[in-house]
C-alpha cells in the first residue's frame, strides 16, 4: 500500500462542497487509460482503477473482426494491483495489464473488469513497425483549473479535430493540487473515453508533486504513478518521470523539469547521441526561456538548451506559462555554444488559467488568454504545426521542413484550413 504522508494543507486537496462529477471509486472500472510502451506497434498498457473490494482484476482483448461475436474470442490477463489511501482516507486499487505479442497495425478491442463489473469494448489501433505515412498527434499544455467545466472543451476539441491522433501528450499541470482526487476525477471526466482509444503520454509540472508547508516540493502526487504507467527507460531511480517512446520515424523524449536537472542531463545526452529517428520531439513542463513575465528556469537553460543545440532536436514543447509562444531562435545570452540549431520551441496553454506575456524576442508567434489545442501532422522529411483556439480557428500554423547537413527550414503557413 502507498500512503501519502506528506504535509501538503489537507484542505487544497479535499472535494468541493458543491461536487459535478462522481469520483469515489466502485467496483465498477473508471478512469481507464492507455499508456504507449517501448513498441508501440506490438505491445499496450492499460490501467484501470476500482474500489479495495476488487483485488483481482481481468483485461480481455481480442482483433476486431467483421463478424458481431468476434469478442468471444477474446483473451484475458490478470492485472497487477497497486492499492493507495486518498486523503479523504478511501482505499482504492489501481490495476494494470500490458498485452504485448500484439499484430502491428492492428484494430484491437479491449475491455477490463473482474469478472462480474465490466468497462465497455474499447478499440484502439496498433502502430506500424515502421513508418509508412504521416500520422498525427496531440499536444496540450497545462489544464489545472476548472477542468471538467472549462478544460473539457480543449481536449474534446482536439478530438474532434484529429480523431485518428496516435497519442496525446501532455506538458504537466494536469490538475491543481496534486492529491486531490475529485481534480483527478474531473480530468478523466473532461477526457471521457478519449484516454481509453488514444494512448496519453504526459510530464510531470509542478502541480502534480507535494510540496511541505513550506511551499518545498518534497514528492510526487500517490495518485500520478499507478495511474500512469510509462515506459521505465529513464536515468536510475527516476522510474517513469524521465523516458523516452520510439514511435515510427520519431524519439519522444519526457523529461522531469522539477528537479533533478543535472541528473537527467547526462542520460538525455546519450539518447540523443544514439538517436537514429528522422525527428526528435523533446517535451517538460517548465520552459527553456519563459514567454511569461518574472519567470525564469536557469537550471533548464544552461544544461539542456546546449544539448538542444549540439544534437539539433526539431521541436520542444512546453507549458507551465499560461500564454502562447512560439520561436526558433531561442537565445540564452550565455554565449558557449551555437544556438543556432533551428531548434522550434513552444509554450502553450489548454486550461483557463492565464498569464501576462513576456516581453522576450524569441518569440515569433505569441497570445494571451487564449485556450488550445495543438495538432502535430509528422511526414518523412516534413512536421506540420496547427494550433487552435477552442472557436475552431488556427491561431498558429507552421511547417518544419528537414534539410540536409543543415537546420530545418520553419514555414509561416497561412491561418487557414
Amino acid at each position: 500500500m502507498v500512503n501519502l504522508g506528506y504535509a501538503q494543507a489537507l484542505e487544497k486537496n479535499l472535494a468541493p462542497e458543491i461536487q459535478h462529477i462522481d469520483y469515489k471509486a466502485s467496483p465498477r472500472p473508471d478512469r481507464i487509460i492507455l499508456t504507449l510502451t517501448e513498441d508501440p506497434s506490438s505491445e499496450i498498457m492499460i490501467t484501470w482503477r476500482t474500489d479495495a473490494t476488487v483485488t483481482k482484476g481481468i483485461a480481455q482483448i481480442v482483433k476486431v473482426e467483421k463478424q458481431f461475436d468476434y469478442y468471444e474470442k477474446a483473451i484475458n490477463k490478470p492485472s497487477i494491483p497497486t492499492e493507495i489511501t486518498s486523503v479523504e482516507e478511501e482505499q482504492v486499487i489501481y490495476h494494470h495489464v500490458k498485452f504485448d505479442a500484439l499484430t502491428p497495425k492492428t484494430l484491437y478491442a479491449y475491455r477490463v473488469g473482474d469478472g462480474m463489473h465490466w468497462s465497455e469494448w474499447i478499440q484502439f489501433k496498433t502502430s506500424e513497425e515502421k513508418f509508412e505515412k504521416p500520422f498525427q498527434f496531440l499536444y496540450l499544455g497545462d489544464a489545472q483549473n476548472d477542468i471538467f467545466s472549462l478544460w473539457s472543451k480543449a481536449i474534446r476539441g482536439a478530438f474532434k479535430k484529429a480523431p485518428n491522433a496516435r497519442f496525446a501528450l501532455h506538458v504537466g499541470d494536469l490538475i491543481n493540487h496534486s492529491q486531490n482526487n475529485y481534480e483527478w476525477g474531473e480530468w478523466f471526466e473532461a477526457s471521457g473515453f478519449i484516454p481509453k482509444m488514444i494512448p496519453t503520454i504526459a510530464a510531470l509540472g509542478n502541480h502534480e508533486y507535494v510540496k511541505d508547508s513550506t511551499n518545498h516540493k518534497v514528492g510526487i502526487s500517490n495518485l500520478w504513478d499507478p495511474q500512469f504507467n510509462f515506459p521505465n527507460n529513464g536515468p536510475n531511480g527516476f522510474g517513469d518521470r524521465t523516458y523516452y517512446i520510439d514511435y515510427l520515424n520519431c524519439k519522444v523524449i519526457c523529461l522531469d523539469s522539477n528537479m533533478e536537472i543535472e541528473a537527467q542531463t547526462s542520460w538525455l545526452e546519450k539518447v540523443l547521441a544514439k538517436n537514429d529517428q528522422q525527428w526528435v520531439i523533446v517535451f517538460f513542463h517548465h520552459p527553456v526561456i519563459s514567454a511569461a513575465r518574472g519567470r525564469v528556469n536557469e537550471d533548464i537553460l544552461k544544461h539542456w538548451k546546449p544539448l538542444f543545440d549540439k544534437y539539433k532536436v526539431d521541436l520542444v514543447l512546453q507549458g507551465h506559462d499560461h500564454v502562447y509562444g512560439r520561436g526558433n531562435k531561442v537565445n540564452s545570452g550565455l554565449g558557449k555554444w551555437n544556438e543556432n540549431s533551428g531548434t522550434t520551441y513552444v509554450v502553450s496553454v489548454s486550461g483557463r488559467k492565464m498569464y501576462s506575456l513576456s516581453d522576450h524576442p524569441w518569440m515569433d508567434k505569441k497570445g494571451e488568454n487564449i485556450q488550445l489545442f495543438q495538432v502535430i501532422t509528422v511526414d518523412k522529411n516534413t512536421l506540420n504545426f496547427k494550433a487552435y483556439s477552442l472557436d475552431d480557428e488556427l491561431f498558429d500554423h507552421f511547417e518544419l521542413v528537414k534539410q540536409e547537413n543543415t537546420v530545418n527550414t520553419l514555414k509561416e503557413l497561412p491561418l487557414k484550413e
